[in-house]
Order: C-alpha cells, then structure tokens, then sequence
C-alpha cells in the first residue's frame, strides 16, 4: 500500500502524477493507496475527488485556497462518457448570499484561474472501480472564456445583492449556473431579501455548465 501523496512542488511534477494515473481504474488507484471503493457515489458524491487528492497530494481540504496552494492550483475531476462527453455539470464553489465581492477579489474567479482537469470515465451502469483516469489537462481561462465567466457571475451576483434569489433558475447564465448547495434542506445561510432584511436561505453554489466543459475537452483533446 503506497502513502498519502507529498504536496507536489510543481506544476510539472503535479501532472507527471496525474499522467501516470491515465488509463487507471478507480479500482486500481484505490487498491494501491489502502481506499475503500464505495458501492455507489449516492452517499459519497465527493469520494472520486477526495480519492485523487489523497493520491496526488492536494492539502488545502475545505479551506479557501487551491487545492495544492504552493503551486496555485485546483483539481477539478469530471466524470465523461466513453465517448468523452461530461456527464454533470461541475461545482466550482459556494456563492456568497451576504455580500458580494468585486470579481477581480472574487473566490470562483480565483479556483478557476488555474485547474487541474481529469475526465472520469464511464456510464452511469458503469461500477464505481471500473471507471477509468483519463488524460490530464492544465487549464487557465483565455481572455474569452474569463469574459463570460465575469458576465455570468455579474449578473447572477446582482440578482443576489438585489434579494432576488427566486428569479435564479436553470436557464440563468450561459456558462455558470447558481443551483441549490448544502449538506441536506435544513443547511441555511444568511441572505438580504428584496426589502432589505436577513432572512435564512438555502446555500447556493456555482456550476460550470456541461456545454461549457465539454467544449473544454474537445478543444483540447480534439474529441
């Protein structure tokens, strides 16, 4: 059984690792690091991540930093198709209902601004340690893609100022989506409602949308 992943010390030495997991099973991967495969992922949605992050040694846990802060960069796993097109949609991280910061200080802007992806392979039938580590790919936004990112988030992050949650749907936002995010329905967060007041709502969390990430892999990937 091999040990917890050290924190890597470079980008390069981060996707040398992740490299040598392609073509992996979850199965394999868990094996060699002493990990328990889960029967589904119903019960443990963050188990692929947090398993990758075991390996790879990312450090950061649930603090507001990348997953590996010493080198600035976030791991994002995407569980993909065998014809490489992305599944879910991905969360990205929660969205302040209090008070909203500018987008230059914004914390979405800051985990997306350099990503580690890993496509996750397999159908839904597909058994969770038979799904395969695919290629990696380094990613940054281009001048382009961080322009719609900032519009989406403006104009998501305006309606919350405003109180205006309800009028936040699946069809607001070309490339984000705001949707429901917590432990159960009983998670509540603070927010301004449309008269002002601090009323106790649902946390909601940002998602990249499924076109948005698989136009990312056939980019990349020539899919």
């Amino acid at each position: 059984m091999r040990p917890r992943g050290l924190p890597p010390s470079s980008e390069g030495e981060l996707f040398a690792r992740a490299e040598a997991l392609a073509g992996r099973t979850l199965g394999w991967v868990a094996l060699e690091y002493g990990v328990s495969v889960p029967a589904d992922l119903r019960r443990d949605k963050g188990w692929v991540g947090h398993l990758l992050e075991h390996v790879l040694g990312a450090t950061a846990s649930s603090r507001a930093e990348p997953d590996f802060p010493g080198i600035g960069v976030e791991l994002k796993s995407l569980p993909v198709s065998e014809k490489g097109v992305p599944r879910e949609s991905t969360y990205v991280c929660r969205a302040r209902l209090d008070l909203a910061p500018s987008w230059e200080e914004a914390w979405l802007r800051r985990k997306l601004s350099r990503v580690l992806w890993l496509p996750i392979v397999g159908g839904a039938s597909t058994a969770i340690g038979e799904r395969l580590v695919g290629a990696p790919l380094l990613w940054s936004p281009s001048a382009e893609e961080e322009a719609l990112l900032r519009a989406d988030w403006e104009e998501l992050t305006e309606l919350i100022s405003r109180g205006e949650l309800w009028q936040i749907d699946g069809k607001r936002g070309h490339i984000l989506q705001l949707r429901p995010k917590g432990a159960n329905s009983r998670d509540r967060v603070w927010a301004m409602d449309e008269e002002g007041d601090w009323v106790q709502e649902n946390p909601r969390g940002f998602y990249l949308r499924t076109r948005f990430t698989g136009a990312l892999l056939k980019r990349h990937f020539h899919i």
